[in-house]
């Protein structure tokens, strides 16, 4: 049976999105007036369609009815949790390494001093919520130790928190999971979409807390080697929506759930390419969208000889794009440097 999937598109954004929503031109996502569309694209896996919304009530009942269906998870409200505010995009969570190998900051904050300054800085310039990881998970990299792991982080989580600091825990490990709940974490980000460890379902059950799903294909050891899919836009939709069946079985009941489709884990430029231009495909599945874009590879791939180290002008520029396609986190290191990008942005589409 032929499988139909909806991309909404042709998004406005700012007060000239609450103009068109007023009259009722265009829908607002998530029911927020700020942005909102008047275009759809119905995808399957060997055809692509775009019409305006004013003509899905012309097309035949079975896709109209599936259309309806994911408009309506599309449209609906988003309840806030962990720090984030989906009643405005984006939020930012910041990103702490305390990790002497990470791709582009390793060993620049994991003494206790420099970590702590560091969240603060973070938080400071505007972050809703801090990503705190004690393992690399960059392309090459080799799984650590549990306990190494934790004594890399255990001290800077304590104090953290001690500060009223919100913070996501980034582990694939359902003890360290278990550890950094009972101290007070506000979200799970597991990079490997919840399958590295057996034992996770089972803690996320037990604590109910919010939790990212991360696609990845492969492991960090070999995820860039030749990374293959027959669709990566629809392949990484399925893998989402077979993960929420698969929680809703295991006793998982709660909305509390972010989806990341993992841009450069196990993917491609062409991959992280297809992802980033049509990820507005994910808003159908009725989750927020998080996604890590910051100094990622294909910036550099992209900009050639213009790349530098930090690769802050490729972050803000898809920072920006992707604030436009409704994407409701970014996960970002330059926090202050990417604010002040998407203010003037929505200063000079305001005006």
């Amino acid at each position: 049976m032929l499988r139909y999937y909806t991309r909404v598109c042709n998004f406005y954004y700012g007060n000239h999105s609450k103009k068109l929503v007023n009259q009722k031109k265009s829908i607002p996502l998530n029911g927020i007036k700020e942005i909102s569309f008047d275009q759809i694209e119905i995808i399957t896996r060997n055809s692509k369609k775009k019409i305006f919304i004013n003509q899905i009530k012309y097309l035949p009942k079975l896709i109209r009815k599936k259309i309806n269906y994911d408009l309506k998870k599309i449209k609906s409200k988003k309840k806030n949790f962990s720090n984030l505010d989906f009643k405005k995009i984006p939020n930012i969570l910041g990103v702490l390494n305390l990790t002497p190998d990470s791709f582009s900051d390793g060993g620049k904050f994991n003494s206790k001093k420099k970590g702590i300054n560091h969240a603060v800085h973070l938080i400071n310039s505007g972050a809703n919520l801090i990503d705190v990881g004690g393992e690399s998970t960059r392309p090459g990299s080799k799984m650590i130790r549990e306990n190494l792991e934790w004594q890399r982080i255990n001290k800077i989580l304590k104090l953290l928190l001690k500060k009223k600091i919100p913070i996501s825990l980034d582990t694939r490990k359902s003890k360290i999971m278990s550890k950094g709940i009972n101290l007070g974490v506000k979200l799970i980000n597991d990079v490997s979409g919840l399958d590295f460890d057996s034992e996770t379902l089972n803690v996320l059950k037990k604590y109910k807390i919010p939790f990212v799903i991360q696609h990845s294909q492969g492991v960090p050891e070999n995820m860039q080697k030749n990374p293959k899919y027959k669709n990566e836009l629809l392949d990484i939709y399925d893998f989402f929506e077979k993960k929420i069946k698969l929680l809703r079985s295991k006793g998982i009941k709660h909305d509390k759930i972010i989806l990341d489709p993992g841009i450069g884990f196990g993917k491609n430029l062409k991959h992280n390419m297809s992802l980033i231009r049509n990820i507005s495909i994910f808003h159908s599945l009725g989750f927020p969208i998080l996604v890590g874009n910051s100094r990622k590879r294909f910036i550099k791939e992209l900009s050639g000889k213009n790349d530098s180290k930090f690769r802050n002008g490729g972050t803000i520029a898809s920072s920006i794009y992707l604030m436009m396609q409704g994407v409701q986190i970014l996960r970002i290191h330059d926090v202050n440097e990417t604010i002040q990008g998407i203010k003037i942005f929505k200063n000079i589409i305001n005006s």
